[in-house]
């Protein structure tokens, strides 16, 4: 389970970043990333923090600047430096400045740990005593997300630390997860729920319009823009814009993008004047948007401008657990709709759905559900369940047979297609009688 601090971390260099974040996350902490001091300061001013970790020598205002801003307005907040430059000078004026220990670089995830360890120490935190008082209630069902699973509570806490919040979120994962359905949860969960929530699939609308869909375009811009429009962020202003498949989105989009989260506003085609917007954006992709980082494919900046809270979905075929409560969700749902609310499941037919890998993850159990009850009367047995999810029939590997045996199993295969008659047999295998009979000892 994730512990209940919210760490933020500031660097620069963003190895270090994924670096402290791995670390941090392999001790249950949940991160808030930052690559500067005032996209820093952004994040402080509607997140919840309770430990400040950030580096020293960074480009324009550095990390003293960031101590002493958060000593004065987040007195509260513990704060832990981290530089490769050490010296006398340094280490007293960050802790003049607030800051409650010093790590010099390179450090050990041992290191790390104990300063993270010291800077909590004496604090007390009571939001996490509050969270920790509810903590016995059991949830499986929480704004359409179903599950029994620790990936599923972790999930659960992940969207109440940041539903409140108009921090950048970057969803993750394989096809069917349900990435769009925890964009939902975070919006529709949180302060901002009663304003628009805007879902955009970047891979289903043209290259060549993508600008013009994203940020509108003033009349006469172009060929055929005979009125003024405005874009889908100008549609979801005050609330949440989703941008779902954003590994697809050409560099001249990412370009425009990164300016809008950067300068929170936006500039229509065709204008030469910028408009302010107060938007949440979450991304999610199916991609490896860190590998398309490497490959240049991705912009770098707008990567770790969009992964300031990163939520990973994990496959199904990793939370076992998950799929017997969302059988029992589908079941209901789709029993009402075809009319069949009393439709039930057999013991042996769930046996073999948890056994499966799920491929399509969550998407593919739905629709699989969905067609049982369809073929079913009242209760789904073993017989409803698709060919494909029962074991398969046993072959054996040829590779690991003797030439003999498969020449023998041959033999047998064409004496039975003419019907034992060994005569003919010989004739289509172009050998004689007598080496047939051989063959076949």
């Amino acid at each position: 389970m994730l512990k209940k601090e919210n760490i933020l971390i500031v660097d620069d260099n963003y190895d270090m970043l994924e670096l402290l974040q791995r670390n941090l996350k392999a001790q249950n902490f949940h991160t808030y990333k930052a690559s500067s001091v005032l996209e820093a300061i952004d994040i402080l001013k509607v997140v919840p923090i309770d430990l400040l970790i950030t580096d020293l020598q960074m480009p324009g205002l550095n990390g003293i600047e960031l101590i002493k801003f958060a000593q004065e307005h987040f007195p509260k907040i513990p704060k832990l430096v981290i530089t490769g430059f050490p010296s006398v000078d340094t280490a007293v004026n960050s802790v003049k400045s607030g800051a409650l220990d010093y790590l010099v670089k390179p450090f050990t995830s041992e290191e790390l740990k104990k300063a993270v360890q010291n800077s909590f120490q004496g604090k007390i935190n009571t939001k996490a005593n509050f969270i920790a008082s509810d903590s016995d209630k059991k949830v499986t069902n929480y704004a359409g997300i179903v599950g029994d699973s620790e990936q599923f509570e972790n999930l659960v806490d992940v969207i109440e630390r940041v539903k409140n919040n108009k921090a950048t979120v970057l969803i993750q994962g394989e096809s069917g997860t349900g990435k769009e359905l925890i964009a939902r949860a975070i919006h529709f969960k949180g302060a901002f729920a009663s304003n628009p929530f805007v879902a955009v699939n970047c891979g289903g609308i043209p290259e060549n319009l993508m600008e013009s869909e994203l940020f509108g375009y003033e009349k006469g811009a172009f060929t055929g823009a005979n009125e003024t429009k405005i874009g889908l962020f100008q549609a979801a202003n005050g609330g949440t814009i989703f941008l779902d498949e954003i590994g697809t989105a050409p560099l001249a989009v990412q370009t425009r993008l990164l300016r809008v989260l950067q300068e929170k506003e936006v500039t229509m085609i065709g204008s030469q004047k910028a408009q302010k917007i107060d938007v949440r954006i979450i991304s999610a992709t199916n991609n490896d948007l860190y590998g398309m980082v490497q490959k240049g494919s991705f912009r770098e900046d707008l990567y770790y401008r969009l992964n300031v809270v990163s939520i990973e979905t994990k496959p199904l075929r990793e939370r076992k657990n998950d799929i017997y409560p969302l059988i029992t969700m589908f079941l209901k749902k789709y029993g009402a709709e075809y009319g069949k609310p009393s439709c039930t499941i057999s013991d042996k037919a769930i046996e073999i759905l948890i056994r499966h890998s799920w491929p399509g993850n969550v998407r593919e159990l739905e629709n699989i559900v969905q067609r049982m009850i369809i073929m079913s009367d009242s209760e789904i047995d073993i017989s409803d369940i698709p060919d494909y999810l029962k074991y398969q029939h046993p072959t054996e590997d040829d590779l690991l047979k003797t030439l003999k045996d498969i020449e023998k199993e041959h033999i047998l295969k064409v004496l039975h297609a003419v019907g034992d008659n060994k005569t003919k047999a010989a004739e289509i295998l172009q050998i004689d009688r007598k080496t047939l009979r051989q063959k076949l000892l």
